[in-house]
């Protein structure tokens, strides 16, 4: 478990009332990798655990930057989902 290796950035907008793109825009570069997460991240099969489901641009946003950074394969767990027409 690496409750740490990721790490926000740079302060992004509520996502509440935004776009799909606009949710998008709004986190991309937003995350990093904590030092040294590199080491722990590469070659692995990575779960993200999320509380809501929305969109899922924090998510992809996060999936990349793990991708990135050599993960193997990155799966999301999730325990709500906010329907199309409530976003």
């Amino acid at each position: 478990m690496l409750p740490d290796a990721v790490r926000r950035i740079r302060n992004t907008a509520h996502q509440v009332g935004l776009t799909r793109l606009g949710r998008d825009a709004n986190v991309r570069g937003a995350f990093r990798l904590n030092e040294g997460g590199a080491s722990e991240i590469f070659g692995r099969r990575i779960l993200i655990v999320d509380d809501v489901y929305t969109t899922g641009a924090t998510v992809s946003a996060i999936a990349r930057l793990l991708a990135r950074s050599g993960a193997t394969g990155v799966d999301v767990l999730t325990f709500a989902r906010a329907l199309p027409d409530t976003i």
